[in-house]
């Protein structure tokens, strides 16, 4: 499956993969305080568990940052 992250084509074997599946392999570390949008559309966290992927989603993973 080809999925476009943060503007990085990237390959994954798996046929179905959830955005918490990518997140385990592509951040498994730093799982707090970020948002992933799917085609312009925020998932929200209690359904990265079940949100399937599809084969060339473009996947924006947004990591908060402090600051003043």
């Amino acid at each position: 499956m080809e999925l476009k992250i943060n503007n990085q084509t990237k390959q994954f074997a798996p046929e179905s993969l959830t955005v918490q599946a990518l997140l385990d392999l592509e951040i498994p570390n730093k799982q707090n305080g970020i948002a992933v949008a799917i085609n312009n559309t925020v998932i929200p966290k209690p359904n990265w568990n079940t949100h399937l992927l599809n084969e060339n989603d473009e996947i924006l993973i947004i990591s908060a940052t402090q600051g003043g």
